[in-house]
């Protein structure tokens, strides 16, 4: 029904903390930048804008999905299920079951291709000095 705003919150929540993060790192570097504390910068920008881009990619086409399905429309209430206290109920439970499992999958999946990325990034690292 709207399992799609778990993982859409979690998204926007991911963005507000990448922007938080930046600004207070671009205070700190502008009297001391070095070269060093751009690259972690950079590579922490890039980690996790590809975890935003999965997060909202997903909500964007969950959101779609529902919508062909009727279930999410473009009149109040917007989500079919919250004109009856019953399926708002349901609602709720899936958005707590469904919801949650699916951003906790995207973002251990997210943390999995990143722990193989250094994996392989050192493995390659010890061949260059082999």
């Amino acid at each position: 029904m709207s399992c799609f705003v778990v993982p859409l919150t979690e998204a926007v929540v991911v963005s507000a903390a990448k922007a938080l993060i930046n600004r207070r790192n671009n205070a700190k570097n502008v009297v001391n930048e070095s070269q060093k504390s751009k690259l972690k910068l950079e590579s922490f920008n890039k980690k996790i804008s590809i975890l935003q881009n999965m997060l909202y990619g997903g909500s964007f086409l969950l959101a779609l999905e529902h919508i062909y399905h009727g279930e999410v429309v473009l009149y109040p209430p917007f989500i079919t299920a919250m004109r009856t206290a019953e399926d708002t109920a349901e609602m709720l439970h899936e958005m707590a079951t469904v919801g949650v499992s699916m951003s906790l999958l995207v973002t251990a999946a997210w943390g999995a291709g990143i722990l193989i990325y250094k994996l392989c990034k050192k493995i390659a690292k010890k061949e260059e000095i082999a």
